[in-house]
């Protein structure tokens, strides 16, 4: 590891950044060095521009990709090599406003069906009807189940936050079940190896192998919907909101900083649009 990398990841850990977050940032500066085959703090202004650009024309990234990379570079230069440079304030991806995409309840019961490894459906289980993010599903360990609450603890998630879930009873007797196949002490998910899962891991599951898993099951099940794992918890989130649960309880429990954006939900839901066109008929029934 060279001492510019050393002390950019010393950086980040004072900032407070996440394990993810300080991952994906090097990723990014390793791939501006690539680019230009030689150390970032050899890099000038023009070439950082440059370099932008052909992110942007020839690698046509999506604009949540150039963001990353985009904060991944400032943070190098802001507060590693202390370089405050004009050009990366002009950089700034357009945000995307699309609508995620979401499941009804029975599609995603019939595509958990075709998941036959337990490993891979009791994860996903989870992360779908306790609207986990895929790296809290797979990262869920013994010390996060709270049976005596019914809730999942759910410790420096996105945002260095804590919050609680509620933990179904169903899910409960499911993790414990496949839990006992092991026994790992630490995680409810540990790392498999050609052998199997291995009792004594001292890792998580890979994300990629969950999602591997999605992916199959999702063209076996024959869904022609654009979903990923993460589309479990956009789901329960709007199926929440159809049941009645409040919008304030699904942000808690969805980690939100802001309620906006929690509300794009309510955008998702058939049965809200017939209550609202149904209001409004009604509103509008004894107009002459």
């Amino acid at each position: 590891m060279t001492p510019l990398r050393q002390r950019m990841i010393e950086d980040m850990q004072l900032r407070g950044l996440s394990h993810n977050t300080q991952l994906a940032y090097v990723r990014v500066v390793n791939a501006l060095a690539t680019h230009y085959n030689k150390s970032p703090d050899q890099i000038s202004k023009e070439e950082l521009r440059s370099y932008f650009v052909y992110l942007v024309n020839e690698r046509q990234l999506a604009p949540s990709s150039c963001t990353v990379a985009l904060c991944g570079i400032k943070f190098l230069f802001d507060y590693t090599l202390k370089r405050q440079w004009t050009i990366l304030e002009l950089v700034r991806p357009q945000k995307q406003k699309k609508q995620p995409v979401v499941l009804s309840r029975e599609e995603v019961k019939h595509l958990l069906s075709y998941i036959r490894k337990d490993c891979y459906r009791v994860c996903l289980t989870t992360i779908y009807a306790c609207g986990l993010r895929i790296s809290e599903g797979t990262g869920l360990q013994v010390g996060h189940i709270d049976s005596a609450r019914m809730q999942l603890h759910l410790q420096l998630s996105k945002g260095n936050k804590d919050r609680r879930v509620p933990l179904p009873d169903n899910v409960l007797q499911q993790l414990r079940q496949f839990w006992v196949t092991h026994g790992n002490p630490v995680w409810i998910f540990p790392k498999r190896t050609r052998g199997g899962v291995v009792s004594n891991a001292t890792s998580a599951m890979s994300l990629n192998c969950v999602s591997e898993a999605f992916k199959a099951a999702l063209n076996e099940s024959r869904i022609t919907k654009a979903a990923t794992v993460h589309t479990l918890r956009h789901s329960w989130a709007t199926h929440l909101l159809e049941a009645g649960v409040h919008l304030r309880q699904i942000q808690v429990w969805l980690g939100h900083a802001s309620l906006n954006t929690t509300a794009l939900y309510t955008h998702l839901t058939q049965k809200a649009e017939t209550v609202a066109q149904t209001q409004l008929n009604e509103l509008i029934a004894n107009l002459p």
